[in-house]
């Protein structure tokens, strides 16, 4: 067999020095710490920029508008970050919903019995205790919503933070409650926020769909086909009136999860992998960029802590998620077949729960859906914005203290 010429051997080199360093980034970028914090700093330089001398220029670039008016595109880059970015996000939590419910910690009534009703009474009681809170007030019919949600990404990066020292199942645990309580959040866009439906839009969104479900049965693979396809739905979606990211998680709920003999990996996992390092390192953090730049000063807060609709986010945030995902679960595992998470004790589960008032990525696009206004350096959807900012950063330090201190008590545990 003839040996390859020197220039193959060193194309081949030169490619795998090329790819290995761009695989390694991207199997970097998918660990909860890392997307966790790539959000973070997006988030600090929104608010320094938007506060800062250049704060209108920040306003400016994020009121800017593009795209084509004739397809309805003619969006400024805030709702391009939106109805476009937050998509892919949507798409990749879809995929790992339905892994979960499929062939995931969620697969089964039982097993997925415990998350589910963790993440309903993490979705009842902040959205009753808002309402109560926000009753009288302009947007109150609308506000309970921003504190349903709990941001997947942050919240598994605070407890891959702080709570290494406690068992697997505390990941399961949370990561099943987000992914559900998730899916809620998105349920709500779809019905509170969709003013008016253009059904012919929307039909041709339900053939796209169908072609992709399609497309999937008949095991075709190629991206030239399902490129188009993805870009259509969700064309056809915004064009119907409902807010775009929608088409990402329905296009994911009909994405193939197992894998035919002979075919290395199933199409879901294959996306998931690939797109993944795309949402965390990219889509989500440039969505918190545009969306995060909120005032933070003196004046800024003194208006957050006499806006009832803020005072609302807060405390449906800070005190609603614990109160309920931990008392759903506590009912949960007393009155049904539930049963807790191995090696898991109430305290731990409470200190689990303190992090689902992490709102942050949902919570954020649900203040800007549900209140009046662009976000004009102080009106309610600034201040909703700065409350969810405010209420995860607190509920991350909460989390992580309680996280930290159990974690101590399962070391001496170990040690024992």
């Amino acid at each position: 067999m003839p040996r390859p010429s020197p220039n193959r051997r060193a194309a081949r080199v030169t490619r795998r020095a090329v790819t290995a360093p761009a695989a390694e980034f991207a199997r970097y970028l998918r660990t909860e710490t890392v997307g966790g914090s790539v959000l973070l700093a997006a988030t600090a330089v929104a608010l320094l920029w938007a506060n800062s001398p250049a704060g209108d220029g920040y306003r400016s670039l994020r009121a800017l508008t593009v795209g084509p008016a004739a397809l309805h595109l003619d969006l400024t880059l805030g709702q391009w970050a939106t109805d476009g970015l937050l998509a892919v996000f949507f798409f990749v939590a879809g995929l790992e919903l339905k892994r979960e419910l499929v062939t995931g910690e969620l697969a089964g009534a039982r097993r997925a019995l415990l998350p589910v009703a963790a993440a309903l009474g993490g979705m009842v009681v902040p959205a009753v205790l808002a309402l109560a809170v926000a009753h009288g007030s302009p947007g109150a019919g609308r506000v309970w919503a921003i504190p349903v949600a709990t941001d997947i990404a942050f919240a598994l990066g605070v407890l891959a933070l702080a709570g290494a020292a406690l068992p697997t199942t505390a990941r399961v645990f949370l990561l099943g409650l987000a992914v559900v309580d998730d899916l809620g959040a998105i349920a709500l866009i779809a019905v509170l926020f969709t003013d008016e439906v253009r059904w012919l839009a929307l039909a041709g969104a339900a053939l796209c769909c169908v072609a992709y479900w399609w497309l999937q049965r008949r095991r075709v693979t190629s991206p030239l086909l399902y490129v188009p396809l993805a870009l259509g739905t969700w064309l056809a979606v915004h064009d119907a009136g409902i807010h775009a990211t929608v088409a990402g998680v329905a296009l994911a709920l009909l994405t193939r999860v197992h894998a035919d003999p002979g075919e290395p990996v199933a199409p879901l996992l294959r996306l998931e992998h690939r797109l993944q390092p795309w949402s965390a390192g990219l889509c989500v953090p440039l969505f918190a960029l545009f969306a995060a730049g909120v005032p933070v000063g003196v004046g800024a807060l003194r208006s957050m802590v006499v806006d009832p609709a803020a005072l609302a986010v807060l405390a449906g945030l800070l005190l609603g998620k614990p109160i309920g995902i931990f008392g759903a679960t506590w009912l949960a595992v007393r009155l049904t077949p539930a049963v807790r998470p191995s090696g898991l004790a109430w305290p731990d589960l409470l200190a689990v729960a303190m992090l689902g008032g992490v709102g942050f990525t949902v919570s954020l696009l649900l203040a800007e859906l549900a209140l009046d206004g662009n976000g004009d350096g102080g009106g309610p959807v600034d201040r909703a914005k700065a409350a969810v900012l405010f209420a995860s950063a607190i509920a991350s330090l909460l989390g992580a203290g309680l996280l930290v201190l159990r974690g101590r008590v399962h070391r001496v545990r170990a040690v024992g």
